[in-house]
This record gives C-alpha cells, structure tokens and sequence, in this order.
C-alpha cells in the first residue's frame, strides 16, 4: 500500500509568486514604454497608461495561467488487450 490516494483539491493550485511577477513586469515594462514614449512625443499621461496597461495585462496572464481546466491523470495506453 502507498497510502491514501490524494484528491484534486490536495494538489497545488501554483505559486502566487507567479502571479506577483506578472503584475509586477507587467508595470514596470509598460511603463517604462510609456515613459520613453512620454519623453520621445513630450506627452505626460503615457506613464500613466502604461502602468495601468501593464497591470491589466499581468492579471490577465495570471488569469488564463491558473485557470485551466482540471484534467485527471489518465494511466499509460496499453494497446496489450
């Protein structure tokens, strides 16, 4: 015996450092896009949506990252029948 079978909801979701990390580039390097462009077309608001851009965008990557749909493990096809 190798113990009680462990169910779906033992398993780990992932790491929540996956999803700071995505918020957190996300900021920074839309960000900084829209700070050089700030500086390149001499606007003031293009930091701004940068950084909101960014942050939508890492939410989205943590989003469709962890929220895929739970396949069981299936055992090996053994074509032996």
């Amino acid at each position: 015996m190798n113990g009680p079978e462990r169910s779906s909801s033992d398993e780990p979701q992932g790491d929540p450092w996956h999803s700071f990390g995505y918020i957190t580039a996300g900021v920074g390097l839309y960000g900084l896009i829209g700070f050089l462009l700030d500086r390149w077309l001499g606007t003031h608001f293009l930091v701004a949506v940068g950084i909101i851009a960014g942050a939508a965008f890492g939410i989205y990557m943590t989003w469709s990252r962890f929220n895929k749909p739970h396949q069981p493990k299936q055992p090996p096809y053994d074509d032996k029948t």
